[in-house]
């Protein structure tokens, strides 16, 4: 009985997100879960940087972050769920000083919102997974997409090819 009930509720659960989440409605078969925690439950788990960035939607300084310049191959996961993000096989150098990809590892990766803060007109990018802010997406990236995902290191951790 205990059982059934258990996973009647995860059913629940996921279907919720499916329905939630437009773009996994796309893409049945990679339904996402969402993560949710309290800001006490963030603040323990992320450092103080990571923290900004991807629950306050800060951006760290050009040129400072530990990924603008790698250039290993491998796999750049979200640092608040691990959720893979981007390839780097589609980062690129934009000499901007952030790391910079012109398409997320699958179309249900991230988010993209409208973000007119500041006075600006730009699209914010998050992860789907965890709603952690990540950067902005502009239109001046390289073929195929035209894309520039600029994107905080301090959101993201890199998983090194093997």
């Amino acid at each position: 009985m205990i059982r059934g009930i258990i996973i009647l509720l995860v059913l629940g659960f996921t279907y919720i997100s499916f329905v939630s989440d437009p773009k996994a409605q796309d893409n049945p078969g990679k339904v996402l879960v969402k993560v949710e925690k309290t800001a006490s439950e963030w603040k323990a788990q992320l450092t103080r940087e990571q923290f900004h960035v991807l629950r306050e939607k800060g951006t760290e300084r050009a040129f400072t972050g530990l990924y603008w310049n790698n250039d290993q191959k491998g796999i750049y996961h979200c640092a608040g769920c691990n959720n893979p993000l981007f390839d780097a096989a589609t980062k690129f150098k934009s000499g901007t000083g952030w790391p910079s990809y012109y398409q997320p590892t699958t179309d249900t990766s991230v988010v993209e919102y409208e973000d007119q803060s500041y006075g600006w007109n730009r699209v914010e990018v998050v992860c789907a997974k965890c709603d952690g802010h990540l950067g902005h997406i502009f239109n001046d990236g390289p073929k195929p997409t035209g894309l520039r995902y600029c994107i905080n290191s301090a959101s993201l951790n890199f998983e090194p090819e093997k």
